[in-house]
């Protein structure tokens, strides 16, 4: 009996990825099957039963659909952020759950500067606006998109700053950004901070009024990471406290409606859209689909995120 892999994507790949996914995984011998559109999580928790391995993107792989999958071996979500999965579910049933970092880094990137351009010109209202050159931006957390981001920005002739804490000095300026040392210091001194946090426990609204009333006149948080970050109502608080302030973000907050006394002042897209380019659509899921390959029949275990 062959090896059943699963693509279940509320949001489907491109025809062109799944049809990559599709002859990596056939020409191992293995089987594909396909779940998109699905409308509820009854759907899936079906779909997962006989499965040894499965490709999501933002869909939701809870103990609910872990527990139904009696034979599955490894999950990948196609993408950097893995909240969407239940580690721990994982983890008690032996499972491997990986993600496809770097994958998504350029699109993520391209659409924070998009929002950035767009934001200083006013949303091309014919006011007029500001540029983004000899301004200072802040990279909260240095990784894949982080980098990304700074590329771009040097390109801006914007100065780069960048803080993460599992990154040293040295590193961070071999990666063409100047470091800082605390979290705090890279708040204050930004024009722009861009925001590329997992979300966590410890990071869970861990971006508060205090932490951004501490950024200049003007100042402008971009965050292409997890809405579940940002510590809503102080946010609202900060932006009725201080006009001068701006908030961009490829997702909207819960709390959306709250930001209409701030027009001209922020901007949400409707869904997430960072990673929503054709060719890191393609590249996520290839990577996805080669890694489920190289550890099923390899034992390769690099990209794990439980443990």
């Amino acid at each position: 009996m062959s090896v059943k892999v699963l693509i279940a994507t509320d949001k489907p790949f491109a025809p062109v990825a799944v049809k990559g996914i599709r002859e990596i995984v056939e020409k191992q011998g293995y089987q594909l099957v396909l779940l998109e559109k699905y409308t509820s999580p009854a759907e899936l928790i079906a779909a997962v039963a006989d499965v040894d391995a499965m490709i999501i993107r933002s869909d939701n792989a809870t103990k609910e659909v872990i527990d139904a999958a009696k034979k599955l071996k490894v999950i990948v979500r196609a993408g950097a952020g893995y909240d969407n999965i239940d580690l721990q579910a994982c983890t008690d049933k032996g499972v491997v759950a990986m993600n496809t970092p770097g994958q998504n880094s350029n699109a993520v990137a391209e659409l924070a500067f998009g929002m950035m351009v767009s934001s200083a010109r006013n949303f091309y209202t014919g006011k007029s606006g500001t540029e983004l050159k000899g301004k200072k931006i802040g990279v909260h957390a240095y990784g894949n998109v982080g980098q990304n981001v700074g590329r771009i920005a040097h390109g801006f002739g914007m100065e780069v700053y960048a803080f993460d804490p599992f990154m040293t000095a040295e590193q961070i300026k071999q990666a063409g950004a100047i470091p800082v040392e605390s979290v705090e210091k890279l708040y204050e001194m930004c024009d722009y901070v861009s925001l590329h946090i997992p979300a966590t426990e410890k990071t869970k609204k861990s971006i508060n009024y205090d932490l951004l009333n501490r950024m200049p006149k003007g100042g402008v948080l971009v965050n292409t990471a997890r809405k579940e970050v940002i510590d809503e109502a102080g946010l609202v608080k900060l932006m009725a406290d201080r006009p001068d302030f701006r908030y961009l973000s490829d997702i909207a907050p819960d709390n959306a409606a709250e930001y209409a006394p701030f027009e001209g002042r922020y901007f949400f897209t409707p869904k997430k859209m960072g990673a929503q380019t054709e060719e890191a659509n393609i590249n996520a899921g290839l990577a996805a689909a080669r890694q489920i390959v190289n550890f099923l029949e390899k034992g390769d275990k690099k990209f794990q995120v439980n443990k």
